[in-house]
């Protein structure tokens, strides 16, 4: 039972590609009832020429925002960005802290165990649908062996 329940947890941490642009590690979080937003983080990588990140969107949340977090002063601030920068031949990781995907209106919570389908869309390379996994809450994310 064991082994079967390992591959499973191993297929879901899929990669995703479109054009130049790769993508991995994409996770979001579980959430409780009642809660209206959750983050999804990944790292994109690019082959190619500079890209942006220009939308996402989920059949499960009213919206998916682009957003970005930063310091100024000693508080920490969470803004919306039109897009992400995703610089040639190099990667952005969307994390915690950082620039990230926000769901905003969930239409039910997020159990952990699903996937979550999540469509990116690129400026250049177009668009690329990434399944990304819920973790458990305070889960931080994949885990590298």
């Amino acid at each position: 039972m064991s082994a079967v329940l390992g591959l499973s947890l191993t297929a879901q941490a899929q990669v995703a590609k479109v054009g130049a642009i790769k993508i991995e590690d994409a996770y979001t979080r579980a959430t409780v009832p009642g809660q209206q937003v959750a983050g999804g983080f990944m790292k994109i990588d690019n082959k190619g020429a500079t890209d942006l990140l220009v939308s996402a969107s989920s059949p499960i949340a009213g919206e998916v925002q682009l957003h970005e977090m930063s310091m100024e002063g000693n508080v920490m601030k969470m803004r919306q960005v039109k897009d992400i920068p995703v610089p040639a031949g190099g990667m952005v990781e969307l994390k915690p802290g950082g620039m990230h995907l926000m769901f905003m209106n969930i239409k039910a919570p997020l159990a952990s165990g699903e996937t979550v389908p999540v469509k990116l869309k690129f400026a250049k390379a177009g668009e690329v649908e990434v399944k990304m996994p819920v973790n458990a809450m305070g889960s931080p994310g994949v885990m590298k062996h």
